[in-house]
């Protein structure tokens, strides 16, 4: 087999950073409990590939590790293992969070590496990518929306929401941040192609699909757009002129949408959503809480992957009674997770990249349009960052890190830097794609299992031994085993990915069996705060004057701090 020499390099890489960027938004084949998995592993694969092809064309990734991003990401990178180390974290959990925030570093610092003329080609292979990704995106929403039957679940994912467009990340707002990406792509592509005529079409199949989500956080995403038109005068004419003209487009899109929905009787998901108002009160509810636990924990904070826990066993008597996993905010995520210090340090260096990378796009010359273009790719994911979690996802995570390389360059060194860091992680995160993929079949078999499958003990104790997904079958054992030691251990595993009110109602439970009535009692009290269905079924049973009353039909006699539950 004959080596792979630079030219070969230069010659494969491009296609390979199409596919990474363009396939893992469009991949609609899911096995339960979790519904965008494959979409990540594949993001991992993928980007993975582009590191492998990569590897050789950037010689001064050395001078990005110097860079505010790249300090930035790495001291977020040391979090998740430390909280397995020194906190309670599991293991599956750490491991997951530390493979995307690496792969994450690491395409950062590739394209910072990349020479002037590789940095172009990767500039437009990433936009073709998105390009690509956008525009079946916008097909698979036309279906979903006009024509539902259509939508098989394995190539169309079927839209749970009346009305509304999701894509194939099944999530509204991730489709809108697709939408504005490939919306950015398409203005960089035109103008480098000089396809005058092509992108006012695209751009308004971008915003169309955005009302088609009815993301707020979508029409949130059209202004920045205009913004954009408005205050970039390197861009052409044509260009300042379609990116303005997005809300005019908007509009155009809900009169259109609005005249089928009332000829054909079918539902606007963008009108009802709208008419809950501009913010949401449960979001704004979440992060008062979350501020409440930073004030509490203000030099180390809850832990990395902790919130849950913490915010869930943590009595608030006003909380929303939604079950959040996550504050819906960047900033305040790490801040209650990582204490103020270690937050702010990494959002300072974060901001501070992002000044330089805007300066770097004012001051740029023969490569402002590609420094805009990533730079407007890594700011229309941080409006969103404030507002969701996109970041936490490895198909919203990776690309974002690449544009911001691209965004701040690194000096080209006398001596290139060795391509083979870069072939190992491309390596490794290729096989443990992989792996992970084998390893989640352990799972898949507990909530799916097949017609032949062993009891669900067998199946629960071997998602137990899972290196990637064993917190999903402690579930499954926290909620099904009978309630005494084992269970409450797997509970107290699983309560670092998701508490809800079945896992509350057996938690408790498996307290009060192994002689803890009093923390029994405490996650009692959180269910009643959560105002859940299947918690006041539970409760049911306190106001029966037939039965004997349950231990948690009683208060707890104090507050029973969170730690001692984990």
């Amino acid at each position: 087999m004959s080596p792979v020499t630079p030219d070969s390099s230069q010659q494969a890489a491009p296609f390979g950073l199409i596919l990474a960027a363009a396939l893992p938004p469009l991949l609609a084949f899911n096995q339960t409990p979790a519904a965008t998995l494959y979409n990540q592993l594949l993001a991992l694969a993928g980007w993975g590939v582009a590191l492998l092809l990569w590897a050789r064309l950037t010689p001064g990734w050395r001078a990005g590790l110097r860079s505010p991003a790249a300090i930035g990401l790495a001291l977020l990178l040391a979090a998740p293992m430390c909280s397995v180390v020194w906190r309670a974290l599991p293991a599956s959990l750490g491991l997951s969070a530390t493979a995307i925030l690496g792969a994450g570093l690491a395409v950062l610092l590739v394209a910072q590496g990349l020479s002037k003329e590789m940095r172009s080609r990767a500039a437009e292979a990433l936009c073709w990518g998105l390009l690509i990704a956008g525009m079946a995106s916008i097909v698979i929403s036309l279906v979903q929306v006009f024509a539902p039957g259509w939508a098989d679940g394995d190539v169309i994912a079927r839209s749970g929401i009346p009305g509304r467009a999701v894509g194939n990340l099944r999530q509204p707002n991730h489709l809108a941040s697709l939408m504005m990406w490939a919306a950015v792509a398409a203005v960089f592509i035109c103008e480098k192609r000089g396809w005058r005529v092509m992108l006012q079409p695209l751009v308004f199949a971008c915003v169309f699909t955005v009302v088609l989500s009815a993301s707020r956080t979508g029409f949130i995403g059209i202004g920045m757009l205009a913004a954009w038109g408005l205050v970039d005068r390197k861009l052409s004419r044509n260009a300042r002129l379609s990116l303005l003209a997005t809300p005019l487009m908007l509009g155009v899109s809900w009169w259109l949408i609005s005249l089928w929905s009332a000829e054909s009787g079918h539902a606007f998901g963008a009108a009802s959503r709208l008419s809950e108002g501009a913010g949401s009160p449960s979001r704004l509810a979440i992060l008062r809480d979350a501020w409440a636990l930073t004030l509490a924990n203000p030099w180390l904070g809850v832990g990395w992957g902790e919130f849950n826990f913490a915010w869930s066993l943590t009595p608030f008597p006003a909380r929303p009674i939604a079950f959040f996993d996550h504050t819906h905010n960047l900033p305040a995520q790490l801040a209650v997770e990582l204490g103020l210090p270690w937050a702010g340090a990494a959002l300072g260096l974060l901001t501070w990249a992002l000044w330089k990378a805007w300066r770097g796009a004012v001051r740029a010359t023969d490569d402002a349009p590609l420094r805009r273009m990533a730079l407007m790719l890594v700011l229309t994911i941080a409006l969103h960052s404030l507002l969701e979690y996109p970041l936490w996802y490895a198909y919203f995570l990776l690309p974002a890190c690449f544009a911001l390389g691209l965004a701040l360059p690194a000096d080209t060194p006398a001596v290139p830097a060795s391509a083979a860091p870069w072939q190992v992680m491309g390596g490794l995160l290729l096989a443990g794609s992989v792996f992970a993929l084998w390893d989640y079949q352990r799972i898949v078999a507990i909530y799916a299992p097949s017609a032949d499958a062993v009891p669900l003990g067998k199946r629960i104790a071997s998602g137990q031994r899972s290196v990637f997904f064993s917190h999903q079958a402690d579930y499954a054992a926290a909620t099904s085993l009978s309630p005494g030691p084992l269970a409450l251990a797997a509970a107290r595993r699983t309560a670092f990915n998701l508490v809800d009110a079945r896992l509350l109602m057996h938690w408790s439970r498996s307290l009060e069996t192994t002689g803890d009535v009093e923390g029994a009692r405490h996650l009692a009290d959180r269910l009643r705060e959560f105002r859940n269905p299947t918690g006041d079924n539970w409760f049911a049973s306190c106001s029966d004057a037939a039965s004997a009353p349950m231990p948690q039909c009683e208060p707890a006699s104090a507050v029973v701090d969170w730690r001692r539950l984990r």
